[in-house]
């Protein structure tokens, strides 16, 4: 197993040195690589991510799907990544990837909770461990065969949000995800400057605006609003 981590990025120069080095830090002999997809940004997150480690790939457009998908593409691992810039996996994160595939498993995530004691936050770390479409998302982070991501076509680019969980429409019916019982750490930065109610709600719209086959552009905008 030869591991490539991909990460999106748009200015998150306050995070993404420590994260980068982090991973190299508990990736092992298995970590091939660690590229931060850059969609613009304006701070100095590309020299942040170069400093600690990382091959930086600066993306014509600014889109989650089309970032990961060049990520994935200049990828010489034989299994992808994705991890989101404001989220940290476990430090077993490379042994846990390879006991998940030596099981069978050809992709997989974490459950996740915050780093916050708000106790409404762990409603969210609860509900998490359930393979139901609407429990998933990128903060669980995301592993994958690359062989397999490509007979999948990658990311639909279409998609400028809920990218991963078309992926995954697409991808659970014909391969189990194997959810690790075990916690990547994500930012509560969103509830922080909103709330919880408000951005448990503008989820819930969207997610069923994804299922009823919304475009994007309207998911987006009108998540933008309910957070506004």
């Amino acid at each position: 197993m030869q591991l490539s981590i991909i990460i999106p990025v748009l200015n998150e120069a306050a995070r993404i040195s420590e994260l980068v080095a982090y991973l190299h830090r508990h990736g092992g002999a298995v970590l091939r690589e660690v590229l931060v997809a850059d969609g613009g940004s304006t701070d100095n997150s590309c020299r942040q991510a170069a400093g600690a480690g990382a091959k930086v790939l600066n993306c014509e457009v600014s889109s989650r799907a089309a970032q990961m998908n060049a990520g994935a593409r200049a990828a010489e691992g034989d299994i992808l990544y994705f991890v989101h810039a404001d989220t940290r996996p476990p430090v077993s994160f490379a042994d846990d990837i390879r006991r998940s595939l030596e099981a069978g498993y050809a992709m997989g995530c974490y459950r996740y909770r915050f780093d916050s004691p708000n106790p409404l936050l762990k409603i969210n770390a609860f509900f998490n461990r359930f393979h139901w479409l609407w429990c998933q998302g990128g903060d669980k982070t995301f592993y994958i065969r690359r062989d397999l991501f490509f007979q999948f076509g990658g990311y639909d680019e279409y998609y400028t949000i809920m990218e991963e969980y078309d992926f995954l429409r697409r991808a659970m019916p014909q391969h189990p995800l194997h959810i690790i019982p075990k916690y990547a750490v994500v930012s509560s930065r969103k509830y922080e400057e909103h709330s919880w109610l408000r951005v448990q709600y503008a989820n819930a719209v969207v997610f069923n605006m994804f299922r009823k086959g919304a475009s994007p552009d309207s998911m987006r905008d009108r998540y933008r609003k309910l957070l506004s």
